[in-house]
């Protein structure tokens, strides 16, 4: 089913489609160009290039076809399997990878990993997401737990939806957080002025994080913090809403923060009752060596 877009140009500038990403992140801009090419966009109902300079009162019209379904392919990728049975495998995702295909990225994501090194996965979410109960960002680090049957698919994400499954980050923020414990209790939804980014806003999605500091630098603080909810860049969007936004983050963080391969963020514990067994499983995963290095340095400074 095809779906249609209409923008009208207010006090925005730049080409057509850098403006057309912002207000539709999900498609990369390599598609975006490409519907211009075939005349899927239209500005004030005719054709234009990918670097049309748009300008104020223009009217856009973007007709966005049905997609193709992806189907992932088995892919030998390394991972790391910290647990598996019948029924779930727990993962420590690697920083960098990102965890389901994509338009625009339908190879060396963890479920084409998945699809090589484990013999069976949930169908629930199709052919794109087989197994993939939770996601944790491409540049995020940690654990998450997989299914390998529709059964154990259904009740590990009903733990999810009734908060009886535990997530514990580990996260390195900008400036020192004065109070040991707190709880940011603040409803997200899409940012009004960044189509790309999720913000604070007042009727967005109830979203609740809890934090406790586990140490304090001259400029710097370490926190361990657990969800409540999961709402997409949750921690993210919460620590930059209090002040404290994440070191190395190259999308909510400070222009000036530390090197990296992205934001100090890492999925360090996971606990859930097992789908079959009834028993309580606890995982815990040790922080990447560049984030170990990282916390080397700032204690130095």
């Amino acid at each position: 089913m095809t779906e249609k877009y209409t923008y009208t140009i207010q006090n925005e500038n730049g080409r057509l489609d850098k403006y057309l990403n912002d207000q539709l992140p999900d498609y990369s801009r390599s598609q975006i160009q490409q519907w211009i090419k075939e005349e899927q966009v239209q500005v004030n109902e005719e054709s234009a290039k990918p670097n049309y300079k748009v300008q104020t009162g223009d009217k856009i019209t973007v007709t966005v076809p049905e997609p193709v379904e992806i189907d992932a392919q088995p892919e030998d990728i390394d991972i790391d399997i910290v647990y598996e049975d019948e029924d779930v495998v727990v993962i420590n995702k690697a920083q960098g990878m990102v965890v389901h295909p994509s338009i625009g990225h339908h190879s060396d994501t963890l479920v084409n990993a998945l699809l090589y090194h484990v013999k069976d996965l949930s169908g629930i979410n199709g052919k794109i997401r087989p197994g993939i109960v939770h996601r944790i960002d491409k540049d995020t680090s940690g654990l998450l737990m997989v299914a390998k049957n529709d059964k154990a698919h259904e009740s590990l994400a009903s733990q999810l939806q009734d908060k009886t499954a535990r997530r514990e980050y580990i996260a390195l923020v900008h400036k020192v957080i004065p109070n040991d414990k707190g709880t940011i209790d603040a409803p997200i939804g899409r940012d009004p002025k960044n189509r790309k980014k999720f913000a604070v806003v007042e009727n967005g999605k109830p979203s609740i994080t809890h934090f406790e500091v586990i140490e304090r630098f001259k400029e710097y603080t370490l926190l361990r913090l657990q969800l409540e909810t999961g709402r997409t860049h949750q921690i993210r969007v919460h620590l930059d809403y209090i002040g404290h936004r994440m070191a190395g983050d190259p999308l909510y963080g400070p222009r000036k923060t530390l090197d990296g391969n992205g934001q100090y963020l890492h999925a360090a514990a996971l606990s859930f009752v097992h789908p079959t067994t009834g028993e309580r499983l606890s995982f815990e995963a040790p922080l990447p060596e560049i984030f170990k290095e990282t916390l080397e340095y700032v204690k130095q400074r």
